[in-house]
């Protein structure tokens, strides 16, 4: 069994609206697209099931009040410098909406090549 390797990495992530668009297309897809463009290791989308922002109004998934403006939170982990440089990029797209940068760990499986689809 051969032991996991780290190394240090950044975690970025980008919290928009559902609704969120950048020239008729969503805000959450352009950040994604971009990313990948950048060469960066990865982007996930998370659909939140409630939540609010800057207007404080609450979205919600739930039955009775059924929202199209749910949270979505763009996450994208890669080495500090890589996730650094990708920031002007999205900067524009992400004018007003919160921004987070978090120290993390990236666990490597020796052996283990690219995405495992």
């Amino acid at each position: 069994m051969t032991t996991p390797m780290t190394e240090p990495g950044l975690r970025l992530t980008v919290l928009v609206g559902e609704s969120d668009s950048w020239h008729h297309r969503p805000v959450y897809t352009e950040i994604v697209h971009r990313a990948h463009a950048a060469g960066l290791s990865g982007a996930s989308v998370f659909r939140g099931i409630e939540g609010f922002g800057a207007h404080s109004m609450i979205h919600t998934q739930r039955l009775l009040s059924l929202s199209e403006d749910l949270p979505v939170a763009v996450v994208i982990v890669d080495a500090e410098e890589a996730v650094r440089a990708f920031l002007p990029e999205i900067a524009e797209l992400t004018n007003g909406c919160p921004v987070t940068l978090d120290g993390c760990e990236i666990v490597r499986n020796p052996g283990i090549q690219g995405d495992q689809e």
